[in-house]
């Protein structure tokens, strides 16, 4: 497992050279709150599709997930710090320009990563988060509370208790996910939206009550277009079959 220091904190990753990469740009995916790498890329099977695609792909557990370290301070997951994370792996990858692909947490942070280095990323897959990008600023405070509960029996409340069970399940540090959760809260202006120039694909799960719609946020962007992921909810729309071959199909109308 390889590993990259991004401003003192190691950061885990994985990448997949293909051989040869001749379909266009590599790949970088972004994964959501409380998930990892393995759990939201390698299993729902997006790293199998875009290698037989024949592209290069990394992906990294964002700080305080999966094999990363995981500080406690909130101050060390502001949104842009983990969009930094990004963009140094890019610079270690030795990777010029990149189609970034993002879910949920990981599409806020992909969407920094394009205002920050706007040269560095060719075009955006934005999975998970809708218009919530702009009139939200992240999940719930609740669930930082759900995460920091001793019981977990405690945790009545069905949006806090679900992140609660699922980060159980992938045996989550809770306390570096609570500081995540404090610290990495931003919304984008319409201002910052219009300045985001790549061409971006917005692709939520019609039964998702957390992402906000996908056709609003599509409507804000220079070059967004919009996907609906049909009868699926939050977590499960990101391994929808679906989902992968409309971002297959726009990742290969962008050309070269």
């Amino acid at each position: 497992m390889p590993r990259l220091e991004s401003a003192g904190v190691g950061i885990a990753y994985d990448v997949w050279p293909a051989a040869p990469p001749d379909r266009g740009e590599p790949v970088l995916l972004i994964h959501g709150f409380a998930s990892h790498r393995r759990v939201n890329w390698i299993e729902t099977g997006w790293t199998a599709a875009l290698a037989a695609d024949r592209r290069a792909v990394a992906a990294f557990d964002h700080r305080g997930h999966g094999e990363s370290d995981k500080p406690r301070d909130p101050a060390a997951y502001e949104a842009r710090t983990l969009a930094g994370d990004a963009l140094r792996l890019l610079d270690a990858l030795g990777w010029e320009r990149a189609d970034v692909i993002g879910y949920s947490m990981g599409a806020r942070v992909a969407a920094c990563l394009a205002l920050i280095a706007p040269a560095r990323v060719r075009s955006l897959v934005l999975g998970g988060l809708g218009a919530h990008l702009v009139d939200g600023a992240g999940l719930p405070q609740g669930v930082a509370a759900a995460l920091e509960a001793e019981d977990p029996e405690s945790v009545t409340d069905p949006l806090p208790r679900m992140f609660r069970m699922f980060a159980d399940r992938n045996g989550q540090d809770r306390l570096a996910l609570a500081a995540c959760i404090r610290g990495s809260r931003l919304s984008l202006g319409r201002d910052e939206i219009a300045g985001i120039g790549c061409p971006t694909l917005v692709a939520v799960g019609t039964r998702d009550a957390i992402a906000g719609d996908p056709h609003a946020l599509a409507a804000m962007l220079p070059k967004g277009e919009a996907f609906d992921i049909a009868n699926r909810d939050h977590n499960p729309a990101v391994g929808d079959k679906t989902f992968k071959a409309a971002a297959l199909d726009f990742l290969a109308r962008q050309g070269t």
